[in-house]
């Protein structure tokens, strides 16, 4: 089963609901009441997606800073457990990328990787941040803005022991990679709200409803132009919110209205500063 679980991590999202069905019972997976969600500031919730990392190397404490002053309401950040069982943020599963080092994350100590130089090589004067820990993350998102935890690989109850330190229960999403995560939160901590990313054979609003009595999740993630008004518009009749991802090179007021007119209730973005501008003309901040 261990091996099996392996494989099923590094799948696409589109093929995680067959395998939960595959996998879980139905008892474990349904759910009879939604999650209550965090607060936010703005009525399309606005996901910085790696923080702003126009400004600032991505998961870094500048960029999710910065995430807090464009006015986000929440922080998309990546987590990854070090050899030595330290939590850090990290979107790959090697530093190479992103750092001045090489080596997979699993692989290396905290101490090794915190002696690295956190990057972006568009960025210059980068060079100075370190990789930052969950918990440095947590105190600086405090009652200032939310965490959509996407949870790479880590450990359920080390995460909500963090989470419950810094007395920010009631600030997080998690979204889901992989079966195993998703009934061990719902084991461990059965009040956070899940996220899970659309199959994308779901075309229509029949076949939407019919995922959703399946398998009950609080908010549905993936790719904006994978949804249509119908199933947009099924998810939330059942109570379930779409924040989609929209993050792209080029992202402008043309770009965000068509998922506005596809129903979306939120929008994950590469360039949050100017969402909360656009919405703000709309009209669609402060509740």
């Amino acid at each position: 089963m261990g091996t099996l679980l392996f494989k099923i991590v590094t799948m696409k999202p589109i093929h995680l609901f067959a395998l939960f069905c595959l996998f879980f019972p139905h008892s474990m997976l349904a759910q009879t009441t939604f999650k209550k969600l965090p607060l936010s500031k703005n009525k399309l919730v606005v996901i910085a997606h790696r923080g702003d990392h126009t400004i600032a190397p991505e998961n870094s404490l500048l960029a999710i800073q910065h995430a807090i002053d464009d006015g986000a309401d929440y922080v998309e950040l990546d987590i990854r457990t070090t050899k030595d069982d330290q939590l850090i943020l990290m979107h790959d599963g090697t530093v190479d990328r992103m750092t001045n080092g090489k080596g997979k994350i699993n692989e290396l100590s905290f101490d090794s990787i915190r002696a690295l130089k956190l990057f972006n090589k568009s960025m210059p004067l980068a060079d100075t941040f370190q990789v930052p820990t969950f918990e440095e993350a947590l105190q600086v998102c405090k009652n200032k803005i939310n965490i959509y935890l996407d949870f790479k690989a880590a450990n359920v109850q080390q995460v909500y022991t963090a989470i419950k330190k810094a007395g920010m229960e009631n600030q997080l999403v998690v979204y889901i990679n992989a079966p195993n995560q998703f009934v061990e939160w719902r084991k461990q901590v059965p009040y956070m709200p899940l996220i899970l990313s659309l199959n994308t054979k779901i075309q229509d609003s029949a076949t939407m409803v019919q995922y959703l009595n399946k398998l009950t999740i609080d908010i549905l993630d993936g790719n904006w132009n994978e949804y249509t008004n119908a199933t947009v518009k099924a998810a939330q009749q059942k109570g379930v919110p779409v924040w989609a991802d929209m993050q792209a090179a080029k992202e402008d007021e043309n770009y965000w209205q068509q998922g506005i007119q596809l129903g979306l209730l939120g929008i994950q973005t590469d360039h949050p500063k100017e969402l909360v501008q656009y919405i703000k003309k709309l009209n669609l901040n402060n509740f």
